[in-house]
């Protein structure tokens, strides 16, 4: 039987674990970092890489495996634990490292992002999930927000780093060394130092309530388009993510080709993956007032940051709008996350958040194919151009359809479960 001790929750009461957890997505995030300035020039310059389109393609690799493991890692979580599904991710990552390294030619590095993909998806899923069961429900956002600040800042440091050691070295291997320490020392991590979380969640749901233990099926409806709100929040995060895959793909070959050296775009790339960071005041604010203004605000000012970087010339100005966009992604990228978190019981939680995220991030895939479009046939312009205009179009979504969901003050009202007494009418057609 459960002791009083076994199901505290919050941040303090689990500093050791929860700080391990920190550590560990910082890592998730310099490991896809340490891709991001370095692999686009690489493909050009040394792979002889001549379409834009076919060095999208490992972005679009990438985003459905995400995709499709975010889905099941979510539901993994569930029924095996969260640190099973934890070391699974780093040991996918292991070989990473080495088919940057020695891969001789453009297949080869879209292998690779398949297993960046994989990595991504269980490595980050577990540990929001852990932080999300070890904070408890008065400190979700805030759990979320670092978390996700966290998370990108490694994306920026790994950016920042491996663009400083290209520009100081070669495009490969040296940038890709770094990127092996982290990953073995992520994987030890994982297995010698994490303990399981899953048992604080199913603690926190252990009630009658309608929502307990919805079947996979239903979950996986309500989060799609059962619900107006998370379909809201769904989308949302499926075009926002064509704002980091924007600055994966093509800012970086738009800045070198207007002259600016590796070194410079590694520092531009950084320093948007490096507002991110702001998420872990973004997540605490949405705690105090609500979700659905930080999102709204955030869709608009990234759209707004992506727009002006082709309005504007120069390492300076290119730097501002990046941050300026990166903001505006700080104010939306927890706090749609939370809002799935919000509305699920915690019974099935992890699986809901999984649903959100694969939407989410299928946003690589499809915003790769389409950037990777844009550049081929018109402009690399063209690619900032659409990323903003639908960023504009998909906030406006939010603003018209999604009700907000904070626990305290929220208006929205989840549909009645399909699997719910007769009594309760089913909220679908």
């Amino acid at each position: 039987m459960s002791t009083t001790t076994e199901i505290t929750q919050g941040i303090r009461e689990h500093l050791g674990q929860f700080s391990l957890h920190v550590l560990l997505v910082f890592a998730t995030g310099l490991t896809i970092g340490s891709e991001r300035t370095v692999v686009p020039v690489l493909g050009e310059e040394v792979l002889g890489v001549e379409s834009f389109f076919v060095i999208g393609s490992f972005v679009v690799s990438f985003g459905i495996v995400k995709s499709i493991l975010n889905l099941y890692a979510g539901k993994w979580g569930e029924e095996y634990g969260r640190k099973p599904v934890l070391v699974a991710g780093w040991a996918t990552a292991l070989p990473l490292p080495i088919i940057l390294i020695f891969a001789p030619s453009w297949g080869w590095i879209t292998v690779g992002n398949i297993l960046l993909g994989i990595n991504q998806a269980l490595t980050w899923s577990m540990a929001i999930n852990a932080k999300i069961d070890l904070a408890g429900p008065d400190q979700r956002g805030l759990a979320v927000g670092i978390d996700e600040s966290f998370g990108y800042s490694g994306v920026a440091v790994g950016a920042w780093i491996t663009g400083l050691i290209a520009g100081q070295w070669n495009l490969r291997p040296e940038p890709f060394y770094f990127l092996a320490v982290v990953v073995v020392l992520a994987f030890l991590i994982s297995i010698f130092l994490i303990t399981e979380t899953v048992q604080y969640a199913q603690a926190e749901g252990d009630d009658d309530h309608h929502d307990a233990n919805l079947p996979f099926n239903e979950v996986l409806t309500r989060a799609t388009y059962g619900d107006r709100t998370l379909f809201a929040a769904a989308q949302a995060g499926h075009v926002e993510n064509f704002v980091d895959t924007l600055f994966w793909i093509a800012v970086p070959l738009y800045l070198v080709s207007q002259g600016l050296g590796i070194g410079a775009v590694g520092v531009v790339v950084g320093v948007h993956s490096a507002m991110y960071f702001l998420q872990i005041a973004t997540g605490g604010l949405a705690d105090r007032i609500g979700r659905r203004p930080p999102v709204i605000a955030g869709m608009f000012l990234a759209g707004a940051g992506v727009l002006g970087m082709v309005l504007v010339d120069g390492y300076l100005a290119w730097a501002v709008l990046a941050a300026v966009s990166g903001l505006g992604m700080a104010l939306l990228y927890p706090n749609l996350m939370t809002v799935p978190s919000d509305a699920a019981h915690p019974t099935w939680r992890s699986a809901g958040m999984g649903v959100y995220r694969m939407w989410r991030d299928s946003g690589y895939a499809v915003g790769a194919v389409l950037i990777g479009l844009s550049m081929e046939f018109v402009n690399a312009e063209a690619a900032f151009y659409l990323t903003a205009l639908l960023m504009f179009v998909s906030g406006a979504v939010v603003y018209g359809w999604m009700e907000e969901t904070h626990p305290d003050f929220g208006t929205h009202e989840p549909p009645a479960p399909a699997t719910g007494p007769p009594a309760e009418p089913v909220a679908q057609d």
